[in-house]
């Protein structure tokens, strides 16, 4: 379906799935991992050198769903045209993948669809607290920026009375992962960005999501190994 990866067959799955296992796991104020060099560095330099320019959106009223028509995912002809879009789409939606982050996380994910989404967020960006939980089976998000204070750009965490509670470090190719539940409340502070808060995020999403054109294999939910 996706065709080799640039650097050997598997080569992004198998580093991914090291990184997965040498994961750090905390437990408040809820449960959720965090990661190291998630994916290779030579891949995540490629996301980042994608020839696509962030759009000015100014505030985004704390959703990314207030702007829907501006946002970009590793589907449809992306996934054709740049094949970094295509080895990392290759990696998550493969089998062995799939096996492993249920083993780990726990996650029900057989069955669901893989959802990645690019995500270059400019000044002005910032996200209400919220939890995922619904239609997002697993999400991972995959910090990409190498500008001035960019590692303190992370996912902002909070308990569930929704008090800050700490952020996850965002140097370049550090991810966290969580399950989405009724206490996964996470969001993003108003602060300065200056320059690209660039990251992807991955989710497995229910069957019934409707937004076909955002999924990286519309016509194949995953299966575990």
């Amino acid at each position: 379906m996706f065709g080799a990866d640039l650097h050997g067959p598997g080569h992004i799955r198998r580093h991914f799935l090291a990184r997965l296992r040498a994961a750090s796991e905390v437990r408040q104020p809820f449960r959720h991992w965090l990661l190291q060099t998630a994916l290779p560095l030579e891949t995540a330099a490629a996301i980042v050198d994608l020839p696509l320019r962030p759009v000015e959106i100014g505030d985004t009223g704390g959703k990314r769903d207030n702007h829907n028509d501006s946002r970009v995912f590793f589907a449809g002809s992306l996934l054709g045209e740049h094949a970094v879009c295509r080895e990392v789409a290759a990696c998550f939606q493969h089998p062995e993948t799939i096996a492993a982050l249920q083993k780990t996380t726990g996650a029900a994910l057989e069955g669901s669809s893989l959802r990645i989404e690019y995500c270059q967020d400019r000044g002005g960006f910032w996200l209400e607290p919220h939890t995922d939980i619904g239609a997002k089976c697993f999400t991972m998000l995959v910090y990409l920026s190498t500008a001035p204070g960019a590692a303190q750009w992370g996912t902002d965490i909070y308990d569930a009375a929704r008090h800050h509670a700490g952020r996850a470090p965002a140097g370049f190719d550090q991810g966290l992962i969580f399950v989405p539940a009724s206490d996964t409340w996470h969001g993003f502070e108003p602060r300065r960005i200056d320059g690209v808060r660039r990251s992807i995020i991955v989710n497995y999403v229910v069957p019934e999501w409707r937004a076909r054109h955002e999924l990286a294999v519309p016509d194949q939910p995953v299966m575990a190994a």
